[in-house]
């Protein structure tokens, strides 16, 4: 037995996760999604997981190239991940209008100011109803130098900045 699909979706709406900026390239091209299905596996080794529809380019993409990068998305890339979400933009149009690419160990995009990339190598794949689940090792990661994230929870976009105790003198 389980709920119908609707109440399913209402029901992930109110699990808050961080925006994600899943990005590849390699021999079957470059591509870049927003996906917030993303957790961390174990740390020996490294692990996270992405799970991405089976019906979506992006899905085809990374099983080809066996790499991706995480870019987990700060505060203020809502814009970002507003342009990476709409189907109607080509992934040039996608990469070319907004941010900066380097690449770390993989080659996949790393976009600057992302909170954190995490750059992967993909080492297993499941299939689960529509989607795969892609378990990926962590090759390297970039961190910026502030903590913050975008986070998606009840259908709409919330900025997340690190607490910071006010300076000793301030009192």
């Amino acid at each position: 037995m389980s709920i119908d699909r609707t109440a399913f979706r209402t029901a992930m709406s109110r699990l808050g996760a961080s925006v994600n900026l899943i990005t590849t390239d390699g021999p079957a091209g470059r591509y870049g999604m927003i996906a917030s299905a993303v957790c961390s596996v174990t740390d020996d080794p490294p692990t996270v997981l992405v799970c991405i529809n089976r019906s979506s380019t992006s899905y085809r993409t990374i099983r080809a190239n066996r790499v991706l990068c995480v870019n987990v998305l700060a505060a203020d890339h809502e814009p970002l991940s507003r342009r990476f979400s709409d189907p109607k933009l080509s992934v040039e149009d996608r990469f070319a209008a907004m941010g900066q690419w380097t690449s770390l160990v993989t080659g996949s995009p790393v976009l600057h100011g992302a909170s954190v990339a995490l750059d992967c190598k993909v080492t297993a794949a499941r299939n689960v109803g529509t989607h795969c689940v892609f378990f990926c090792e962590v090759a390297d990661a970039h961190l910026a130098g502030t903590a913050q994230a975008l986070i998606y929870f009840d259908r709409t976009y919330h900025p997340l900045t690190a607490w910071q105790a006010p300076a000793a003198d301030a009192y």
